[in-house]
């Protein structure tokens, strides 16, 4: 799992790249900090390459969401897969992001 983050129009682009699962979600909590302390502004979580999420790589989008709604900042997921979307689905992540396809 790999994340790149760059600041873009007075907000910020995570790319995600690889599977988030288990294993891999203790190093992205770590590697998302930057996001949560600027958790003010709007951050967009590109999933392009991002093969797999797994209920821990979830639970890290959720704290994300959580931190941008006590601050103000909003959280955009854009271009996920047809595989994650069906989790997405799944657990209702559809009602509680704003998820955009290019």
């Amino acid at each position: 799992m790999n994340i790149t983050i760059q600041e873009q129009n007075g907000g910020y682009v995570a790319v995600l790249e690889g599977r988030l699962d288990t294993p891999s979600a203790v190093k992205a909590q770590q590697d998302i900090v930057p996001l949560v302390e600027n958790a003010d502004k709007e951050i967009v979580l590109d999933c392009t390459k991002l093969e797999y999420i797994s209920s821990s790589g979830l639970r890290l989008f959720l704290t994300l969401r959580k931190e941008t709604a006590a601050k103000g900042g909003k959280v955009i997921i854009e271009n996920v897969n047809e595989d994650i979307k069906k989790v997405f689905m799944m657990t209702g992540f559809f009602n509680l992001f704003e998820i955009r396809n290019k």
